[in-house]
């Protein structure tokens, strides 16, 4: 009845929870995944409830350039799956099927969003352009199977929330597949097409889009920082930098010693709505006392506030050029975070600069929102080893 591809049958054969597949160009994962929930749709029985099927991209361009218009195409081309078919809502992006499924498109809107229906199939497409929170809300709501699928030009939450782990490992307390395809497991491309791939030049383009194994950031603003074990943060003189999250974003405390060309950092808080008294609390917890300074952001008052309770806090260098100079500072050390410092890692690898929309080059200005550790690391380095110009 269907026309499939190795990685079709890769899938359909996949028992586990959470069905990853990551994929060079043309390895034609997309349209399988499309054609395998169509032929769910066609052909199975409803399960006892929540028989939806919903279909996520990053946004409603990349829904329609992506698997909306996969499944148009399978279903343009497969009798069968047609002739199940009872409506088609394409304003909505919803089709219904005769066994009693419904078929969402949706586009990954924000996290309170994620937490409304639940489903038995669910596919991310090209989730890495999707934050782990709106990922984990939606399939801890999915009964069945979880499929995604991205091209790996760089690690992000899949790598480091799901491959490699199991149901006691990681958030879902799924079980995980990882399918790897490139372009010599679609059979559907002409020779010319798989020439053109094999023949990329540049070896990370090489690895990522013809052999679909995990490429290297880029435009990353630290991307030489080593993670270490915790009791590898050296017992020597230390200080400290924090950013103010107050009620909406988190407040982070980071624990910094250098030594020579090296700057070991450990995360001690990174939460929402602290005090003064909590986080004198987490400070002292962490070893600080009267001469471990902290540099903190511009706030006066709470400045003041930190330190009637006891804690040295002073405030950092800020003005016009220091987010870019404190960035350069940082890069002058080898920067060395303890293993328990998970938000760091986070924001390490999602710390990114803009990109020029038109040249597509990264800028001197950094993408905001995934910097609360690492503006606190900037605050306390910058500040601490600032030399004014001569």
């Amino acid at each position: 009845m269907l026309n499939a591809s190795p990685v079709w049958h890769a899938n359909y054969n996949a028992t586990e929870d959470i069905i990853i597949n990551q994929g060079g160009t043309d390895s034609g994962k997309t349209y399988a995944i499309m054609q395998l929930l169509l032929y769910y749709a066609a052909t199975q029985p409803i399960p006892p409830k929540d028989a939806i099927i919903t279909i996520v991209a990053e946004s409603v361009p990349n829904l329609k350039k992506g698997a909306y218009r996969a499944a148009e195409s399978i279903i343009g081309s497969t009798d069968f799956i047609k002739q199940e078919i009872t409506s088609w809502n394409k304003t909505d992006r919803e089709i219904t099927f005769k066994k009693g499924w419904k078929m969402e498109f949706t586009s990954a809107i924000d996290e309170q969003s994620a937490k409304q229906g639940k489903r038995h199939y669910l596919f991310f497409n090209e989730a890495n352009g999707i934050s782990w929170l709106i990922f984990w809300q939606m399939a801890k709501r999915t009964r069945g199977q979880t499929f995604i699928d991205y091209n790996p030009s760089a690690p992000f939450w899949a790598h480091e929330k799901l491959i490699g782990t199991t149901p006691d490992g990681n958030d879902l307390h799924a079980s995980v597949k990882l399918l790897i395809s490139d372009h010599r497991h679609n059979p559907f491309l002409t020779a010319e097409e798989h020439i053109k791939t094999e023949s990329i030049r540049d070896k990370n383009l090489w690895r990522v889009y013809a052999r679909g194994l995990t490429g290297n950031l880029s435009g990353l603003i630290y991307p030489t920082w080593k993670q270490i074990p915790d009791d590898q943060f050296p017992n020597v003189d230390f200080f400290g930098g924090l950013d103010f999250g107050y009620t909406n974003d988190p407040t982070c405390l980071t624990k910094i010693a250098v030594i020579g060309n090296s700057a070991f950092v450990h995360e001690c808080c990174y939460e929402t709505a602290l005090t003064e008294h909590r986080i004198s609390e987490i400070a002292k917890a962490n070893g600080f006392g009267p001469d471990n300074h902290i540099y903190c952001e511009q706030d006066k008052e709470f400045i003041a506030a930190l330190r009637r309770v006891g804690l040295p806090c002073m405030p950092a260098i800020k003005g016009p050029g220091s987010i870019k100079a404190g960035i350069l500072k940082v890069n002058e050390f080898n920067v060395f975070y303890t293993a328990s410092s998970k938000n760091i890692h986070e924001e390490r690898i999602r710390y990114m600069w803009e990109k020029d929309k038109i040249t597509g080059a990264s800028t001197n200005t950094p993408i905001g929102g995934f910097d609360h550790g690492c503006d606190a690391i900037r605050y306390g380095i910058y500040t601490k080893y600032f030399r004014k110009p001569k």
